[in-house]
């Protein structure tokens, strides 16, 4: 397919870009990247996702996909030919759901609220809690993988990508409050899963480094305390 049929509307930082342009790879879907510059949007945007106005949106011959994860399942469905992202079985697709809404409603939502906490303990207590949240994921990989090395088993699948894409947060995270919330000691294999997943040729490149996040992430603070000021 011509590479100007896909499109993909999105910004570097974002993990719920992310998504989409690991499962594009992982099918071997040449696409054209449509940057959005952070804290604006643009006309295509507002146009392509007129409901909620944000990113990602995967644009397929003209036709618009919101959502991040629904893109990849739609990623998944029409290009059939290359790896299957989601589980076969129903129950493990079912259970791959399942967590990846865990991520989305609870666990990242969490993640996000440590940089704005304002207090200390509030702070201490919402890495606690996502150091948490870590764990039962630790859990959660034992069951999905069957003792191989992604969520997926032997492949990049859909628990892998939901999670995976926020792992460049989830260090700079660690970075910035000098903590560790995937470690040998607690989570082994997650640490083991995390180094695999962000080699793989499917992500190597998209995955932004987590310097590079660092800064954007500061700053992003620095954007948000002048316009509370102002």
């Amino acid at each position: 397919m011509a590479k100007s049929d896909v499109k993909l509307i999105g910004a570097w930082p974002s993990p719920f870009v992310m998504r989409p342009r690991i499962a594009l790879n992982v099918k071997s879907v040449g696409y054209e990247f449509l940057e959005e510059t952070p804290g604006s949007k643009s006309q295509l945007l507002l146009e392509s996702n007129p409901v909620h106005k944000k990113i990602p949106v995967l644009i397929h011959d003209g036709k618009p996909i919101c959502e991040s994860l629904v893109i990849v399942e739609y990623i998944d469905e029409v290009w059939s030919s290359g790896p299957t992202i989601l589980p076969s079985d129903p129950y493990d697709r079912a259970l791959a759901r399942f967590w990846a809404a865990y991520l989305d409603e609870k666990w990242f939502p969490t993640m996000r609220s440590i940089a704005a906490a304002k207090e200390e303990e509030a702070r201490k207590a919402l890495i606690e809690q996502a150091g948490k949240g870590v764990m039962m994921l630790e859990d959660a990989f034992s069951r999905c993988s069957k003792g191989k090395g992604f969520f997926g088993g032997d492949q990049i699948g859909y628990l892998d990508i939901a999670f995976g894409s926020f792992l460049g947060w989830l260090r700079a995270t660690e970075k910035m409050n000098g903590v560790k919330l995937i470690d040998e000691t607690k989570t082994p294999s997650l640490l083991k899963w995390a180094t695999s997943f962000s080699s793989h040729p499917a992500v190597k490149d998209v995955l932004p480094e987590t310097e590079k996040l660092v800064e954007f992430a500061k700053v992003l603070a620095k954007f948000k305390a002048a316009s509370s000021n102002s």
